[in-house]
């Protein structure tokens, strides 16, 4: 499959007034010069081809998988949406998601939807600090199931605290890949080609030396 989606993805979150671009203050306090605010997805022409693009980099990895995962709150219609998505591309997966406090009424329980079992892909937009990847691996785990991937939006491809990635170290603690729709390396190649946003080019540039990774782990 063509890895032509990456860039596709990058163009289509410009024009979504997703990612753009100024000066904009990170939770680890870095003036970054970009920002992705995948909350802005928020109709369904825009979910619908956000999942689309999920649906792509998940079959483009060739992860083994049984179901789909999304933890709350945001991973909730992304999971709804992608487990669509790659229904429309052939394959058909079942999926859950939690709430943020167990039930203990009705059905009860924390997870809604198919039961936890087998390869569970977990789906966010980001990693930042790894918080939510911890929960939910815990609640796979909990359920004698396995976590066996995350897949995520965009890779920021930033270090945290020491030298590697919140990817890496997600990589790295879990023993799981990460599949992203695209990385910062996707960003910076699309800046170069696209002259009306070339401006913003060098700031990234020098934003990817002071706190980038070199490569993907």
């Amino acid at each position: 499959m063509s890895a032509n989606f990456r860039h596709e993805f990058i163009a289509f979150t410009v024009a979504q007034k997703v990612l753009y671009f100024g000066e904009y203050k990170t939770k680890a306090g870095r003036l970054s010069p970009y920002f992705f605010d995948a909350g802005l997805f928020f109709d369904g022409q825009s979910l619908k081809r956000l999942a689309q693009f999920y649906a792509k980099a998940i079959l483009a990895a060739g992860v083994e998988f049984d179901m789909l995962f999304g933890p709350a709150y945001k991973g909730i219609p992304l999971v709804a949406a992608i487990a669509i998505a790659l229904a429309d591309a052939g394959r058909n997966v079942r999926y859950s998601f939690n709430r943020k406090e167990e039930k203990d009424h009705g059905e009860g329980g924390s997870v809604i939807g198919a039961p936890l079992a087998g390869r569970v892909l977990i789906v966010d937009d980001v990693i930042s600090a790894g918080t939510s990847v911890r929960q939910s691996v815990n609640l796979i785990k909990a359920s004698r199931a396995i976590a066996c991937g995350v897949v995520i939006a965009l890779d920021r491809m930033e270090r945290g605290t020491g030298e590697l990635s919140a990817v890496q170290e997600v990589e790295r603690n879990y023993h799981m890949p990460v599949i992203s729709i695209a990385t910062l390396e996707d960003l910076v190649a699309y800046l170069q080609r696209d002259d009306s946003l070339s401006v913003n080019l060098a700031a990234v540039k020098k934003y990817r030396e002071r706190y980038g990774v070199a490569t993907h782990a």
